[in-house]
């Protein structure tokens, strides 16, 4: 009896190792699973299509998709926002007034990126801001960011 692969072996063979991504978090099981999908499609289009190069193309497909992964996509999905740091990693960072602090009221700073959470934070400065001046960040109070103006470079 001669067993040959069909094309849902792969498929099923894929959608398994896809599965073991959630149990083990590596990231890589899953461009392997995906490999394996595509070869699925792959074999129904060309059912004929000898044992070496399905593995030949499983393996290929395997180590692209990976590849693109780690070099290319990863990169790009860097978390950017300093949520979760240290403070002393959050002080001298930059933001901009948006709002003047008046009376009674403090004002409000924008950062281009978050920082612990937010990109938007109440602060105290000793000296005059006006709207659109950058600060920068010396201390914090409570949940009040205590800011000097910048100097202009």
């Amino acid at each position: 009896m001669d067993f040959k692969l069909l094309y849902w072996h792969w498929l099923v063979f894929g959608m398994v190792l896809v599965i073991a991504e959630l149990f083990i978090p590596s990231f890589t099981i899953f461009w392997f699973g995906l490999g394996a999908i595509l070869l699925s499609g792959v074999l129904w289009l060309i059912p004929d299509l000898a044992l070496s190069w399905q593995l030949f193309i499983w393996a290929v497909a395997s180590s692209l998709f990976t590849f693109l992964w780690f070099k290319f996509f990863r990169p790009l999905m860097a978390d950017r926002t300093k949520a979760g740091i240290s403070r002393e990693a959050v002080l001298g960072e930059v933001g901009q007034v948006i709002k003047v602090p008046e009376e009674g009221k403090r004002g409000i700073v924008r950062f281009t990126t978050p920082i612990l959470g937010d990109d938007e934070w109440p602060f105290i400065c000793e000296s005059k801001v006006s709207l659109g001046e950058r600060v920068v960040v010396r201390d914090f109070s409570g949940n009040t960011l205590i800011v000097e103006r910048k100097e202009s470079a």
